[in-house]
């Protein structure tokens, strides 16, 4: 899958995916481990940023340590005209995914939105807000009972 790729920006990837250092000179730091000078670290990353490889550089945060404890995923029921709806829902701060999927008969939910709260009530308050603003009445608000696993994409 990625034979392809070069080898120092996949070595370069795969040194960065677990978290870039939090230090003065970050990519000097990375770029002591794989034998490269911090300049090439950057200008690497930054082309891999700009070919599409590397979508974006971002802190991930502790929601449940600022007390952010409820995870719901909302199921709506869309009809009409969804990437205008999708993009209403997806506007919403709150809304971390917005994914349309594929119905089947026993379950008509076409578009998925997942919201972090500090509760089910807010989660629910967040739910009614977003239909209101998209007129979609159909939808269930379905809540994380347990986290098994969570991490990101690895290469």
């Amino acid at each position: 899958m990625y034979e392809d790729m070069d080898p120092t920006d996949l070595a370069l990837l795969r040194a960065a995916q677990d978290g870039i250092p939090i230090v003065p000179h970050p990519f000097r730091e990375l770029g002591e481990r794989l034998g490269l000078d911090e300049g090439t670290v950057i200008s690497r990353l930054r082309a891999l940023r700009e070919s599409g490889v590397v979508r974006r550089f971002a802190a991930t945060i502790g929601h449940r340590a600022l007390g952010i404890v409820a995870n719901a995923m909302i199921v709506w029921r869309v009809e009409g005209d969804i990437e205008r709806i999708g993009g209403i829902m997806a506007s919403f701060e709150e809304v971390t995914h917005c994914y349309q999927r594929a119905t089947c008969e026993e379950w008509p939910y076409n578009l998925y939105t997942v919201v972090h709260s500090r509760s089910r009530e807010e989660c629910e308050k967040i739910a009614s807000r977003i239909s209101e603003a998209t007129g979609v009445k159909e939808y269930r608000v379905l809540f994380s009972e347990r986290e098994y696993k969570k991490t990101s994409a690895r290469i």
